[in-house]
């Protein structure tokens, strides 16, 4: 029988006073120069350069930290990108969210190769992960799939979520190559079986939680924010544990960006103030012990990477900012 525990923690300080109490951390930011884009989902590459794509904008970018400068890619109109990561290599993949293709720009011609999605399914891809292959793995949030997206042959597997209405949307990879996802329209994690491709569902312990991006530690946690309640979960798989801790924000705070550090610190955006804040985690303490507001407001940071070698986080802002910050 599988055991399930759900604690609830609550901090103590007030969401008015809670960034005086905590220590902050240094966050640099770079204005974009394409007005009203809403860059989002940096992402560092090997040679030290942070892509970036335009929602609002149809492009991928990229972006030079010691001289401020930037250079664009544009995509077809209508791509709407959601999201980027990069390979070794330095090919850049993204997820044409609103023209349901994953393409794979080639930044020294600007080539791109467009692999579109089978059948008419999953014509929203939205979050794209690498496993240790180099294969990726993907959420479709409104039309309720993970895929898998085999890059040497272009083949495109989905998987349907089986709760109606889940959009799923934060995904990961944790280090046994299994992917976990959230349903964000829904209280429940995702978890893929990578040899089987069996999809197991885990409700959380609140109906009215809404988990929208994840991270996972390394002693297997799978950690979440949940936007709807202000919180901040743990789900031990080993054991079906849950433990949730109020955020500082408290129920507004609308946690949404999400990131984890070598130490298993948890870092996360509070988008339901203004400016944002960014709030760090311990989670051997299991204590907030961080508090940094955006400069420039953020207006929502919607998704974050760690970048290890400099100890940094990048993140995108709808105030049109990419921004680092020093972690550590």
């Amino acid at each position: 029988m599988t055991l399930r525990i759900f604690l609830l923690a609550s901090f103590l300080l007030s969401s008015h006073n809670a960034s005086a109490e905590y220590r902050t951390v240094v966050i640099d930011e770079w204005l974009v120069p394409w007005e009203d884009t809403r860059p989002r989902d940096p992402y560092v590459d090997q040679s030290g350069r942070v892509w970036f794509v335009g929602q609002k904008g149809d492009y991928a970018a990229n972006l030079i930290p010691e001289t401020g400068e930037f250079a664009r890619y544009d995509l077809e109109p209508g791509t709407g990108p959601h999201n980027l990561i990069v390979n070794q290599e330095g090919m850049v993949w993204y997820a044409g969210n609103r023209n349901r293709h994953i393409g794979l720009l080639n930044p020294q011609n600007g080539a791109i190769k467009r692999i579109d999605m089978p059948d008419g399914k999953a014509r929203d891809p939205h979050t794209l992960v690498f496993d240790s292959h180099g294969d990726i793995w993907f959420t479709a949030q409104h039309d309720n799939y993970i895929g898998k997206l085999e890059v040497e042959s272009g083949k495109v597997s989905l998987l349907e979520v089986p709760i109606r209405r889940a959009r799923p949307y934060g995904i990961v990879v944790n280090s046994d190559d299994q992917p976990w996802a959230v349903a964000f329209g829904s209280n429940h994690l995702l978890r893929v079986d990578p040899d089987s491709m069996a999809m197991t569902s885990i409700a959380l312990p609140d109906k009215k939680a809404r988990p929208r991006r994840l991270v996972t530690t390394t002693d297997g946690s799978v950690w979440w924010v949940d936007y709807a309640l202000g919180r901040l979960g743990k789900y031990a798989p080993d054991n079906g544990s849950f433990v949730q801790w109020d955020l500082p924000g408290g129920t507004g705070s609308r946690p949404y960006g999400m990131a984890v550090d070598r130490f298993d610190r948890i870092w996360l955006v509070e988008t339901g103030s203004n400016p944002n804040r960014l709030v760090g985690f311990d989670t051997r303490s299991n204590e907030v012990f961080s508090v940094t507001d955006i400069p420039s407001g953020g207006g929502s940071v919607r998704h974050m990477s760690y970048f290890e070698p400099a100890g940094e986080i990048w993140f995108g802002t709808d105030t049109n900012y990419v921004g680092r910050a020093d972690v550590h």
